[in-house]
C-alpha cells in the first residue's frame, strides 16, 4: 500500500500546483491514500510561507469535492502542517470541530523559546535552541493535538557542530513521541535536498542519522512522508529511497496515521 500524508499545494506560496495536480499526479503514481497537509494559516497573524486564513475553507471544501469525486480510485484525508503555540489551543481545537479536519501533523518552524521569545528553527544561532525546539515539540504532543511529528529532526538543517545539546534535543523528542503515542515522521524531503559538508561529515541536511539510528529496532511509529512540494514528488525516488533506509535501520514504519485505513 502506498500512502502519503504530507502534501502541500501552492497555495502556502512555496509549493506548486493546485488540489487536483496532486490527486491527480498520486493516482498516476499508483497511491493508496494521499493526505494533504498544506502550512495552516493563524487567525490572527501571518507568519509566512502559508495559505491566507481566509483561503483556509476553500481549501477545504476542494478536498471534500476531490473526494467525491475520485472516491473509487485513491482515499483522501484533509490535514494542515501546523506549529504549536500554546496561546492557539482553541484554534486547534476549531479546526477539528468547525473546519472538519482529520489530522494536524506538528511542523514545527516556529516555536517558543522558554524566555517566550519567537524563534525560527531554521536561524538556530546555537544547540542551545536545538532543546528548547524540543522542549516545544514535547509540549505540543502532550496537548493530543497532532497526528504525527513532520521531520523531527529538521533542527539539524543548520551547520551547528554535533554536542550534548544534540543528544539532549534527541532524547527529549524520542521520550515524547514515546510516551504520548506520536509517530515520527521520515521526511523524504530532506534527501530531495542533497548531501552537503556540515561539521560532523558529509549528510543529509534531515533526516540525521544520528537521530534515527536511536530507534534501530524499536517500536517507536515511524510514517514516510514525501513533503511534496510538486505533483510529482507525491512518491519519487526519494520516496523509495526513503523506505529503504528505514528497512536498514529496522524502523517499524506504518502506512497510515488511521486505523481503518490499516
Amino acid at each position: 500500500m502506498k500512502t502519503n500524508f504530507h502534501t502541500h499545494t501552492m497555495r502556502c506560496n512555496h509549493a506548486m500546483g493546485t488540489e487536483w495536480d496532486y490527486v491527480s499526479s498520486a493516482i498516476k503514481q499508483g497511491v493508496d491514500i494521499l493526505g494533504f497537509s498544506d502550512h495552516a494559516p493563524f487567525p490572527d497573524k501571518d507568519y509566512g510561507l502559508r495559505m491566507q486564513y481566509d483561503e483556509l475553507d476553500e481549501y477545504i471544501e476542494c478536498i471534500d469535492k476531490l473526494s467525491k469525486e475520485f472516491g473509487g480510485i485513491i482515499k483522501l484525508h484533509k490535514g494542515l502542517e501546523i506549529e504549536y503555540q500554546r496561546i492557539y489551543l482553541d484554534y486547534y481545537k476549531e479546526l477539528f470541530e468547525k473546519h472538519k479536519l482529520e489530522y494536524l501533523a506538528l511542523g514545527e518552524h516556529i516555536y517558543l523559546n522558554e524566555s517566550g521569545k519567537l524563534r525560527n528553527i531554521f536561524f538556530a544561532e546555537t544547540t542551545n535552541d536545538y532543546v528548547s525546539y524540543a522542549l516545544a515539540v514535547s509540549e505540543a504532543l502532550e496537548t493530543g493535538f497532532f497526528a504525527f511529528v513532520a521531520h523531527p529532526d529538521l533542527m539539524f538543517i543548520n551547520e551547528l557542530a554535533w554536542d550534548k545539546n544534540c543528544d539532549k534535543a534527541c532524547e527529549i523528542i524520542l521520550l515524547a513521541a514515546e510516551k504520548y503515542d506520536v509517530p515520527l515522521e521520515f521526511n523524504a524531503n530532506g534527501l530531495r535536498r542533497g548531501e552537503s559538508l556540515y561539521p560532523d561529515g558529509k549528510r543529509y541536511p534531515y533526516p540525521h542519522f544520528r537521530f534515527w539510528e536511536r530507534l534501530r529496532g524499536s517500536r517507536q511509529k515511524v510514517i514516510i512522508g514525501s513533503d511534496s512540494h510538486i505533483p510529482e514528488q507525491i512518491y519519487d525516488e526519494s520516496m523509495l529511497r526513503s523506505e529503504e533506509l528505514c528497512a536498514d535501520l529496522n524502523l517499524n514504519v506504518i502506512k497510515s496515521i488511521f486505523e481503518e485505513d490499516l
